[in-house]
């Protein structure tokens, strides 16, 4: 299991509250495990209360349409980066 950095932290525990995943630790999700249809057991409802939860606190807008949805949803890791990236720009 790959370590976190804290901002891939900080995303962990905002998703673990978002979607109300008590029994998970955000600390124990593998940063490049893959989101959906791994142990988290996320599904596309998921997404959508994600990106509610990123846009409230991160202040920016994950869409629906995006094209790249598939790569940016792929990893705590992959959505981290993406958020990041969003934010400087």
């Amino acid at each position: 299991m790959s370590t976190q950095s804290a901002a891939e932290y900080e995303l962990a525990v905002l998703i673990v509250e978002a979607l109300n995943l008590e029994a998970v630790d955000p600390a124990q999700i593998d940063p490049q495990a893959p989101l959906f249809g791994g142990e988290l057991g996320l599904d596309s409802i998921d997404a959508l209360e994600i990106a509610l939860a990123v846009s409230k606190r991160y202040g920016m807008q994950l869409r629906s349409d995006h094209p790249d949805n598939q790569r940016i949803f792929s990893s705590l890791r992959a959505l981290c980066e993406h958020i990041e990236r969003e934010r400087t720009v």
